[in-house]
C-alpha cells in the first residue's frame, strides 16, 4: 500500500545534503563521540546523590544496571572490530534509551540522555543500510514517547520535554524515518501534541517551541505525501488498498489509545492534564467519533483488523489519514464544548481551532495536489475538514477567519477540481455574507473577507472558472456574478471616506479586469462568438459535454447553458406572474417541450432559482393528474440514500413552501416517502411506514416550534404515538429518540426563505452538498486563453466603470490614481478588442470628467491648477492614451475627447504644429507674416488683415498675458512652484499626442471616423450658437482645421465624411456677412479640399467642384475682400487638375469662379492666367467646357479691368479656340459612327455659333482696338471654318443672331453715342461692311439655293443702304459714301456672274433681279447702269470663266451642307 519511496529521504525535502555518512565513517571517530555522550551522562548521574552515593561505596556492592550497560556500551565501542553499519543501532542507543524511560531518573538526568540522543541521531549514520534499523526505530520512538523522570523543579521539568520535542523531530528527520510505521508516527505526534497541552500552563519559551516542533512535524509528514508510491504493493494486494480508502480509515482509538498508554510517568503523567477544558475535551471527542465510525459499520471488527495491520505497516498514507483526521477533529473542540465559533472572543479561547488551522494549512500546502489521488485524505477534505472550514468562517476572530481563508485558497490552488460545490458553499455562505454590513458581519470581519476574496481574485483564472463552473451551470448559483457586483458596491464609498475595504474592493476588481488583458495577450481569438439560439427542445438537464479538457466542446457547452440559465430566470419571472404563462412562455423559447412531460417541468422547478416557493407548492400539492405526476418525478430528483430520514425531510421541504390543506400535505408526503424507501429503506418496512413517520416528524415540528402550542410533545409522548407503524412492528427507541432531540433541537422550517441570498450552511444542506458532489460532473480548469472574457466583462463592465470612477474621484491619496487609472486602460483594451462601442464610451466619458478641462467655472488661473492637479494631468494623459489607442472603438465618446482639445486650445496648452501635423505633407507651402501667428495654418495663401482678435499661442505667450492681465498694477515675475506647474502642465500635453488622434485618422475604422468628424462638427456648432465671442470664433476655426486635416487624411473615405464636411461648411458660409477668420478658413478649406482629392477621387470629382458653388454664394463684402485669393486657388486647382475635370457642371463652376474676377482689379489677372491655361493650345478644351471658357474668356474681353492688350489676348483665346473643333470634328468622323459623329456635328455647330455670338459682344467695345480686333476676328471665324460641317439652318441663324444683329448694333451705337465715347467708329462701320461683303459671298453658292435666300440678300443689301445713309458725329461719311457702293457693286456683279442675280422672264416684281435693283436704285442710283453695263461688256469674254464656276459647283457636296474646301472661293 502507499508509502515512501525508499530512495527519498527527509533530506531531500528539507533541502539538506543527501549524504554525510561519509564524515562519520571512520569507527574510532563514532567511538569517541559516542564515549563522549557516555561520559556526559555519567557525570551528570554522578552529581545525583543517589548515583553518586552508589558508586562511590565499596567494590563488592553491585552497580546500578544503568551504570553498567553505559559502562559496558563504552568498553564495547573501543573493543568491537566490525565495522559500524554492521552493528545495531539499538547496540549503542539502548543504554542511553534505558536511562530515558527510568523511573529513578531525574529531570536533569533524562535531559542529557535525550540529549546524547538527539546527538548522535543527527550524525546522519542511522540510515536504511544500518542493521535492524527498523527495530532500533521502533526502540527509539517507544523509549522516547514513554519517557519517564522524576520532576524536581519547573525548570528541568521544561527542559526534558524540549529535549523529547527536539529527539522527535529529529527522528522524523531523520534518513530512516521512513522505517517507522504508521502507528509510531502517529504516536509521534500525539505525544508532541500533548506536550502542546502540557505547555498551556508552563513556560512562555515551551509553548513556542511545542507548537513550533508539532508544525514541524507536520510539515515532514505531508511534504512526503507527493513521493508516496502508489502503486507499492497494489498488484499483491489488489484493491485493498482503495476498498480501505473507501470504506474509511477511522482507527483513532489505536492513536489516542497508544497515547494514553505511554503516559510518560506517573509524575509527567499528572502533568499533562491541563486547565484549559477545550484540552480537556479534546482526547474524549476524538473517541467518541471514532466510535460512532466504528460500531455504525456491518463489519466493523473486520475493519477494525484491517486498520491495526495497516497501522503496523511502514510510514505511509494511512500514518497521514489518521494524523489529517486527528488535526481536523480539533476543530469540532468548540462545538462539543458548548461554545460555537459565533460566541463572543472573550469566552471562546480561539488557541485551539487557530493552532488546528495553521497545521492543516501547512499539511495542505505540502500534500497539494497529491491529495486527490488518496480518496480517504481527499474525502476528510471534501466533508469533515470543509463542514469545519464552513462553521469557523463565520467566527469573529479576524484571526481565524484568515486562517480559514488561507486554507480555502490552498484549497483552490490545489484541489479545485475535486471540491467544486464545497467551494460554491465557501463564497456563498462566508464570503458573501461576511463581506457585506447587512448581514450583521463587523468591520474587521468584512476587512477579513474582503482581503481573501482579493487574493482570490489575483489568481489569474480563479473568476473565469468560477464563471464557467458555477455561474453556467443551471444547478448552482451566480458565484462569478455575485462576487463581481460584492466587489463593485463596496468599492464605493457611500457617505464616507475612503477606506480600507474599498481600495481592496478596487484591488479585487482591476485584478479581475487585469486577468481579462493578460488572457487576451496570450493569443486569444476577439472575435466574438456566435449567439447562442435554440432552435428546438432539448432536456436541459441532460446535457452534457463530452470533453470538459478540450475547449472546442466545452466552451460552446458552457455558453449554451448559460443561455438557457438566463432564459430560465426570464422563464421563473413569468411564472411567478402567472405559472400557466410562465409554461407556455417555457415552450415557446423551446426550454419546455411543445406538449408538456411531467419529467422536463419537475426539472424546471428542481433547478431553477428564483421560483415563487409558495406557488410550487401549490402545484405540486394539486389533485390533477398532470401534477401528481409532476410531484413524483420532482421528488425523483432528490438522492436520499444513505440517509437520515429527519435530513431527507429538511432537504426535501427547503425547495417548496409545504401548502397548508391535508390533502395536499398527504400527497407531498406520499411521494416524499415513495423516493426515501426506494432509496434508503434501513430499518423500515416498507413505504408506508415511511409515509407514517414522515407525517409524525412534521406534527413533532409543529409541536415543538409553534409558539401557541404549550403543552410540548414529550420523548415518550412522541416514540408511543409511533408503536406499530413499522409493517406492525415497533421500531427501535433509539432510532426514535434520535428523531425527536433531532427535530427538537433543529426546526424543520416548512416555509423556506424567498430569494434568501446567501443563506446559512445548516446540517442538512450540508450533507445534500455532500450527496450531489459525488455525481457532480467534472470542473473546467481554464488555461491562459480568453474563452468565457466576452461574456463576463459584459456582465461586470459597466458596474467596473463606476466603481473605480467613484473611487478615482474621492481618492485623495496619490498612490491610488495609477491602480484607478491602471483599471480604466485594461476596461478600455477589453472593450477593443470585443468591440463593446458603448462600454467604451462610458469609459472616455467618465474619464473626461476627472480632467476638469470639462468644467463649466474655471477658476482664474487655470493653466497653473491644472499643473498642480495630480489627478487631472493623470486622467487627461490616460483619455487621450485610450483615443490612440483604442480609438477605432469610441462612439459618442469623441464628443468628450474634442471638448478636452478645444478646452486645452482655449488655454493655449495646444501648440501650433498640432493643427499642421494633423495633415498630410503640404502640397504648397504656407504664406506667414513673420512673428504673427498661424491663422490658417492649411491655406496655401496669405489671408488679407482682418481686424479680428487671435489669441497668442505657445505656453509661456499664454503665461505672460496671464501676468499683464492688470496692466495699471503690474504682478511680479512667476514663483517656482508656478512655473513648475506651467511645466507639468506643458509635459502633461505633450505626453497627450494630441495630434496622433488626426495624424493617425486614416486608420480608424470608418464608424469611428464618422463619429470624430460629427463630434467636431457639433463642438463648433454649439459654439456657433453661443455668444460669438473672438475667443468663441477662434476655437470653431480650430475645429474647422482639425475637421480639414482628418478630411484630407481620408482622401479615401471621403464619401464617408463628406456630407457632413460640405453642410458644415456650406453652413459657415452662407450665415458670414462679413469677413473673419472662420469663413476665410472655410472657403480656402474647401477649396484645399478640392485641390487634394481631386486627383484621387475621379468618382467623386462633380461632389467637390460643385460644392465650389458655396463660394459664388459668399456675401459680396466677403467675396470682394477673399476675391484675390480665392482666385488664387482656384488657378492651382485648376492648374493641377485640369486633366481630372471633365464634367460640365465641374467646368460651369470653375469658369463661374474665373468670370466672376474679370471685372476685380485685384483678382482678374490671376483668374485670367488660369482661363489662359485652359484655353492655349486647346489642350485642356473640351465639348463639356468650350461654351462656358468662350463665355469666360468674353467676359474677361468686355472687362475695362486691366490693359487691352489682356481684352484683345481674351479675344485670341476665343478665335483660337476654332481649331479644337475642327479637330474634334475631324476626330469625330475618323472614330465615331454615323450616328454619333452626326450628333457631335451638330454640338460643334452649336458651340461655333456660341463662339461667333460672343464675338459679336466683343464687337460692340467702346475700346476701338478691341472692337476691331473682335471684328477681324469675328470675320476670321466665319470664314476660316474649313473642317468644321455646318448646316445651312446654323448659317441663317448666324446671319439673323451674329451678322445683322452686329451690324445693327454699331449702326445704333455710331448714330447714338459720341465720338467721345467710341473713338472713330467710321473706320469700325467699314470693317463690319467688309465683314458682310466677304461672309455673304463666300458662302453665295450654297445659300443661292435656299428657299430662304432672297430673304438673306434683302437684309444684306438693306444694311448696305443703312450704313450708307448713317451719319457719324452727326455727318454723312464720306469713306462709307466711297466703299458701300463699291462693295455692293462688287457683290453684285458676283451674283451675276455666279448665275445668281440674272434677269428671268415671267418673275413680275416681286423676283429676285427686280428687288435687287429696286434697293440698288435707292442706294446708289447710278449702280445700276454701271452693273449692268459691266456685265454686257464682259458677257462674252467671262463666258468660260463661268463655265468653270458651273463645273465647280457641280462638284461641291450635298445641297444641305457647306463645303469645307470651296466656300473662301467668293472673297
Amino acid at each position: 500500500m502507499g508509502r515512501l519511496k525508499l530512495q527519498s529521504g527527509i533530506k531531500a525535502v528539507e533541502g539538506e545534503p543527501n549524504d554525510t555518512n561519509g564524515i562519520y565513517s571512520d569507527k574510532a571517530t563514532l567511538a569517541c563521540i559516542i564515549n563522549s555522550e557516555i561520559g556526559t551522562v555519567l557525570a551528570v548521574m554522578r552529581r545525583n546523590v543517589r548515583w553518586g552515593g552508589r558508586y562511590a561505596s565499596d567494590d563488592d556492592q553491585r552497580e546500578h544496571s544503568l551504570i553498567q550497560s553505559l559502562k559496558a556500551l563504552r568498553k564495547k565501542i573501543f573493543s568491537c572490530q566490525h565495522q559500524l553499519n554492521t552493528i545495531s543501532p539499538a547496540v549503542y542507543l539502548q543504554p542511553f534509551l534505558d536511562v530515558i524511560r527510568s523511573d529513578e531518573t531525574g529531570a536533569p538526568i533524562t535531559g542529557v540522555a535525550l540529549a546524547s540522543v538527539y546527538n548522535i541521531l543527527t550524525l546522519d549514520v542511522i540510515d536504511q543500510n544500518s542493521v535492524n534499523v527498523e527495530d532500533a526505530m521502533h526502540l527509539l520512538v517507544d523509549a522516547i514517547t514513554g519517557c519517564r523522570f522524576e520532576v524536581t523543579d519547573p525548570a528541568s521539568e521544561e527542559v526534558v520535554l524540549m529535549k523529547i520535542l527536539q529527539v522527535l523531530l529529529a527522528c522524523m528527520k531523520s534518513k530512516a524515518s521512513f522505517m517507522l510505521s504508521n502507528q509510531q508516527v502517529c504516536t509521534i505526534v500525539n505525544t508532541c501534541f500533548r506536550i502542546v497541552h502540557q505547555a498551556g500552563s508552563k513556560g512562555e519559551l515551551l509553548q513556542r517551541i511545542a507548537r513550533h516542533t508539532m508544525h514541524e512535524l507536520v510539515r515532514c509528514i505531508f511534504s512526503h505525501l507527493p513521493d508516496i508510491c502508489r502503486t507499492e504493493n497494489a498488484l499483491a494486494n489488489g484493491s485493498s488498498f482503495l476498498k480501505q480508502e473507501t470504506l474509511g480509515l477511522n482507527n483513532e482509538h489505536a492513536l489516542e489509545s497508544r497515547l494514553l498508554d505511554n503516559g510518560i510517568s506517573s509524575e509527567f503523567g499528572s502533568q499533562l492534564l491541563s486547565t484549559n477544558p477545550a484540552f480537556h475535551a479534546s482526547p474524549g471527542v476524538v473517541e467518541s467519533r471514532m466510535g460512532e465510525k466504528t460500531t455504525g459499520t456491518s463489519d466493523g471488527k473486520d475493519a477494525v483488523e484491517n486498520d491495526l495491520n495497516l497501522m503496523t505497516e511502514p510510514f505511509g498514507v494511512p500514518s497521514m489519514v489518521e494524523i489529517f483526521q486527528f488535526l481536523c477533529s480539533l476543530l469540532n473542540v468548540a462545538e462539543n464544548i458548548g461554545l460555537g465559533p459565533k460566541s463572543n472572543t472573550i469566552a471562546f479561547d480561539e488557541d485551539v481551532p487557530l493552532f488546528a488551522l495553521t497545521l492543516i494549512n501547512s499539511a495542505i500546502e505540502l500534500g497539494g495536489s497529491s491529495i486527490q489521488h488518496h480518496p480517504q485524505l481527499l474525502g476528510l477534505v471534501r466533508d469533515e475538514l470543509f463542514q469545519n472550514l464552513m462553521q469557523f468562517g463565520l467566527s469573529t476572530s479576524p484571526l481565524i477567519l484568515s486562517m480559514v481563508c488561507s486554507i480555502v485558497l490552498n484549497l483552490y490552488h490545489h484541489l479545485r477540481t475535486e471540491l467544486k460545490l464545497q467551494l460554491e458553499a465557501f463564497f456563498s455562505c462566508v464570503i458573501l455574507r461576511l463581506a457585506q454590513s447587512r448581514y450583521g458581519a463587523s468591520y474587521q470581519q468584512q476587512e477579513v473577507a474582503m482581503e481573501a476574496l482579493v487574493d482570490f481574485c489575483r489568481q489569474k483564472n480563479f473568476m473565469v472558472e468560477m464563471y464557467a463552473n458555477l455561474d453556467c451551470d443551471v444547478t448552482c448559483s451566480n458565484i462569478f456574478e455575485e462576487l463581481a457586483s460584492l466587489l463593485s458596491k463596496s468599492a464605493f464609498p457611500v457617505n464616507s471616506p475612503l477606506s480600507s475595504i474599498h481600495i481592496l474592493a478596487l484591488d479585487g476588481l482591476i485584478a479581475v479586469i487585469q486577468g481579462m488583458t493578460e488572457r487576451e495577450e496570450n493569443g486569444s481569438n476577439c472575435l466574438s462568438d456566435p449567439p447562442v439560439t435554440l432552435e428546438k427542445y432539448t432536456p436541459f438537464w441532460m446535457v452534457k459535454c463530452d470533453n470538459y479538457s478540450d475547449p472546442n466542446q466545452w466552451v460552446p457547452f458552457v455558453r449554451r447553458t448559460k443561455f438557457i440559465k438566463r432564459r430560465l430566470m426570464t422563464g421563473a419571472d413569468h411564472f411567478n406572474h402567472d405559472p400557466k404563462k410562465g409554461l407556455e412562455f417555457l415552450q415557446g423559447i423551446h426550454l419546455l417541450p411543445d406538449k408538456l412531460d411531467p419529467q422536463s417541468v419537475a426539472w424546471f422547478f428542481r433547478y431553477t432559482a428564483g421560483l415563487d416557493k409558495n406557488l410550487i407548492g401549490d402545484f405540486l400539492g394539486n389533485h390533477d393528474d398532470f401534477c401528481i405526476q409532476v410531484l413524483h418525478k420532482f421528488a425523483g430528483t432528490f438522492d436520499f440514500e444513505d440517509m437520515k430520514l429527519d435530513t431527507a425531510l429538511r432537504i426535501f421541504l427547503e425547495t417548496f413552501r409545504l401548502p397548508g390543506e391535508s390533502q395536499k400535505i398527504q400527497r407531498v408526503l406520499e411521494a416524499f416517502s415513495e423516493r426515501y424507501y426506494e432509496q434508503s429503506p434501513l430499518i423500515l418496512a416498507d413505504k408506508d411506514a415511511a409515509l407514517l413517520l414522515s407525517y409524525s416528524i412534521i406534527m413533532l415540528n409543529t409541536d415543538q416550534h409553534n409558539v401557541q402550542v404549550k403543552k410540548k410533545m414529550t420523548e415518550e409522548d412522541f416514540i408511543r404515538n409511533n408503536r406499530h407503524i413499522n409493517g406492525g412492528e415497533d421500531l427501535p427507541r433509539e432510532f426514535l429518540s434520535e428523531l425527536y432531540h433531532s427535530i427538537c433541537k433543529n426546526e424543520i422550517r416548512t416555509t423556506p426563505e424567498q430569494g434568501a441570498g446567501f443563506p446559512e450552511m445548516t446540517p442538512s444542506r450540508w450533507i445534500d452538498l455532500i450527496h450531489k458532489s459525488k455525481k457532480n460532473g467534472s470542473f473546467i480548469v481554464s488555461d491562459s486563453r480568453a474563452y468565457l472574457d466576452q461574456d463576463m466583462f459584459s456582465i461586470v463592465s459597466g458596474s467596473t466603470i463606476a466603481a473605480i470612477s467613484v473611487v478615482f474621484d474621492n481618492a485623495e491619496e496619490e498612490e491610488v490614481f495609477p491602480t484607478c487609472l491602471g483599471g480604466f486602460l485594461a476596461v478600455a483594451k477589453i472593450s477593443a478588442c470585443y468591440h463593446l462601442e458603448d462600454v467604451l464610451d462610458d469609459l472616455v466619458v467618465s474619464l473626461c470628467k476627472f480632467t476638469t478641462l470639462l468644467n463649466s467655472s474655471y477658476l482664474d488661473e487655470p493653466e497653473l491648477e491644472f499643473g498642480d492637479n495630480t489627478k487631472a494631468r493623470m486622467s487627461t494623459v490616460t483619455v487621450f492614451k485610450i483615443a490612440n489607442q483604442y480609438g477605432d472603438y469610441i462612439r459618442t465618446g469623441w464628443r468628450n475627447i474634442i471638448d478636452c482639445i478645444l478646452r486645452l486650445h482655449k488655454l493655449g496648452l495646444i501648440p501650433t504644429h498640432v493643427v499642421q501635423d494633423a495633415a498630410d505633407e503640404l502640397e504648397f507651402p504656407s504664406v506667414t507674416d513673420q512673428g504673427k501667428p498661424v491663422t490658417n495654418s492649411q491655406s496655401t495663401i496669405q489671408t488679407p488683415s482682418v481686424s479680428t482678435l487671435k489669441k497668442s499661442y505657445g505656453f509661456m505667450g499664454r503665461f505672460s498675458q496671464l501676468l499683464s492681465l492688470d496692466t495699471e498694477e503690474p504682478k511680479a515675475q512667476p514663483t517656482e512652484e508656478e512655473l513648475a506647474a506651467h511645466q507639468r502642465t506643458v509635459q502633461t500635453v505633450q505626453e497627450c499626442h494630441i495630434d496622433s488622434i488626426f495624424t493617425e485618422s486614416k486608420f480608424l475604422q470608418a464608424e469611428s471616423l464618422l463619429q470624430l468628424s460629427q463630434a467636431l462638427i457639433w463642438a463648433a456648432s454649439r459654439l456657433q450658437k453661443g455668444n460669438n465671442s473672438a475667443e468663441d470664433e477662434d476655437t470653431v476655426v480650430f475645429c474647422l482645421e482639425l475637421l480639414i486635416a482628418i478630411t484630407l487624411n481620408n482622401r479615401d473615405r471621403i464619401m464617408l465624411l463628406w456630407q457632413g464636411v460640405y453642410e458644415f461648411i456650406s453652413n459657415i458660409v452662407q450665415s458670414t456677412f462679413m469677413p473673419s477668420a472662420l469663413v476665410e478658413k472655410a472657403v480656402f478649406g474647401l477649396l484645399r479640399i478640392c485641390q487634394r482629392l481631386l486627383p484621387y477621387k475621379e468618382n467623386l470629382a462633380d461632389e467637390l467642384l460643385r460644392s465650389l458653388q458655396l463660394v459664388l454664394k459668399l456675401d459680396a463684402r466677403v467675396a470682394d475682400a477673399y476675391c484675390e485669393q480665392i482666385t488664387q486657388e482656384v488657378s492651382r486647382l485648376v492648374k493641377a487638375n485640369a486633366s481630372h475635370i471633365r464634367s460640365q457642371l465641374g467646368w460651369r463652376i470653375i469658369t463661374s469662379l474665373l468670370s466672376i474676377t474679370a471685372r476685380h482689379p485685384d483678382a482678374s489677372e490671376a483668374g485670367f492666367d488660369a482661363l489662359f491655361f485652359i484655353m492655349s493650345g486647346g489642350t485642356h478644351l473640351l465639348p463639356a467646357n468650350y461654351v462656358l471658357c468662350v463665355d469666360a474668356s468674353r467676359q474677361f474681353a468686355e472687362s475695362r479691368v486691366g490693359q487691352a492688350d489682356r481684352s484683345v489676348c481674351a479675344l485670341d483665346l476665343m478665335a483660337g479656340s476654332v481649331d479644337s473643333l475642327a479637330r474634334w470634328a475631324r476626330e469625330a468622323k475618323l472614330s465615331m459612327n454615323a450616328e454619333d459623329a452626326a450628333k457631335m456635328s451638330q454640338d460643334i455647330g452649336e458651340m461655333w455659333l456660341r463662339l461667333v455670338q460672343g464675338l459679336r459682344k466683343v464687337c460692340l467695345d467702346q475700346r476701338e482696338v478691341v472692337r476691331n480686333h473682335a471684328l477681324s476676328l469675328l470675320r476670321n471665324c466665319l470664314t476660316g471654318v474649313d473642317g468644321i460641317p455646318l448646316p445651312y439652318g446654323l448659317w441663317l441663324q448666324c446671319f439673323d443672331l451674329v451678322i445683322f444683329t452686329v451690324l445693327d448694333d454699331l449702326l445704333e451705337i455710331a448714330q447714338v453715342h459720341s465720338q467721345k465715347e467710341y473713338r472713330n467708329m467710321e473706320g469700325t462701320l467699314i470693317l463690319a461692311m467688309k465683314l458682310l461683303s466677304k461672309v455673304f459671298l463666300q458662302l453665295l453658292p450654297d445659300l443661292s439655293h435656299l428657299r430662304t435666300f432672297c430673304k438673306v440678300w434683302l437684309g444684306v443689301i438693306s444694311r448696305m443702304g443703312n450704313y450708307m445713309k448713317v451719319k457719324v458725329g452727326g455727318r454723312k461719311s464720306e469713306k462709307l459714301q466711297d466703299e458701300v457702293p463699291e462693295l455692293l457693286k462688287n457683290t453684285l456683279l458676283v451674283m451675276n456672274l455666279r448665275g445668281v442675280l440674272v434677269q428671268k422672264s415671267g418673275s413680275g416684281e416681286d423676283g429676285l433681279w427686280e428687288q435687287t435693283w429696286l434697293h440698288v436704285n435707292k442706294i446708289a442710283p447710278s449702280l445700276q447702269a454701271e452693273v449692268l453695263a459691266q456685265i454686257l461688256v464682259q458677257s462674252h469674254t467671262e463666258q468660260g470663266e463661268r463655265e468653270e464656276v458651273s463645273d465647280e459647283k457641280a462638284s461641291l457636296l450635298p445641297a444641305e451642307t457647306i463645303p469645307s474646301g470651296g466656300s473662301g472661293s467668293g472673297g
